[in-house]
């Protein structure tokens, strides 16, 4: 059925869901795997003084990613991007690596809370013709 799956975390509680049940769905249909990372770019007064540690945080964050993959007898390839806008860099890793699935999660905010906080999956659901799933 889906034959190559985009998962998209960020490391929290809550995408670490996503990231289970995207890698859970990936091994019975032999399904290849690219999981996605995406951080804001820095602003260049703080970049150089924090470069070193977003790559141990990064580096981090995909040993952990690796480690539930091979956990869950799934082969992963790892992106991290940079985007000031997470769900534009989802959407167009998506297409560009051939994806004909996409695995994130949501909090579920609904009303004045989803405007004011923003969803990057709602902008996501919003900018693609690739099917989503939406973990909570």
């Amino acid at each position: 059925m889906y034959k190559h799956i985009l998962i998209a975390t960020d490391d929290s509680e809550l995408a670490r869901k996503g990231l289970e049940h995207g890698l859970a769905l990936a091994k019975p249909l032999g399904a290849k795997v690219t999981v996605l990372t995406v951080s804001a770019p820095l602003r260049p007064e703080l970049a150089s003084a924090a470069r070193q540690q977003i790559d141990e945080f990064i580096k981090d964050r995909i040993t952990s990613i690796e480690q539930r993959a091979s956990e869950n007898g799934v082969t992963v390839d790892l992106e991290h991007e940079i985007d000031v806008s997470p769900a534009a860099a989802i959407v167009r890793l998506a297409k560009l690596k051939g994806c004909d699935l996409i695995v994130m999660s949501s909090h579920g905010r609904r009303g004045i809370q989803k405007v004011v906080l923003g969803s990057q999956t709602s902008e996501v659901l919003a900018s693609t013709t690739i099917p989503a799933l939406v973990i909570r």
